[in-house]
């Protein structure tokens, strides 16, 4: 299984083939991934413990645990975990790329924006 840590905690690959990837996403209190978007996939959210907080283009809302939310193909998007307690998260993953390069960073808290992203803003 392939596994990653981040400074916002940590994701594991549970699944995945040719048109489909399936993580467990754990992120610590407090923190939050950047907001990015991806050129080819969306990604489906389920909350399975803690409580999240998703910005899905201009809309921000809490998911709860046993709740879910739908992230489409090209829209900015963010995850935060407002609690105290860590977020867990399982994203499904779709579309005919799945590769992490397909990330593209418009804020981080972590400075991972690359040179050419920030020229645009």
């Amino acid at each position: 299984m392939e596994k990653g840590e981040r400074p916002w905690g940590t994701y594991t690959v549970l699944d995945e083939n040719k048109s489909y990837k399936i993580k467990r996403i754990e992120v610590l209190p407090g923190q939050r991934l950047s907001l990015q978007m991806h050129h080819h996939r969306s990604e489906h959210w389920i909350v399975v413990s803690g409580t999240a907080k998703v910005t899905c283009g201009e809309h921000e809302s809490i998911v709860n645990v046993n709740e879910s939310t739908f992230i489409p193909m090209g829209r900015l998007h963010r995850l935060e975990n407002p609690g105290i307690i860590p977020l867990t998260i399982i994203e499904v993953q779709s579309g005919e790329y799945l590769g992490e390069d397909d990330i593209v960073r418009y804020q981080d808290d972590y400075k991972r924006v690359t040179a050419d992203e920030t020229s645009e803003s």
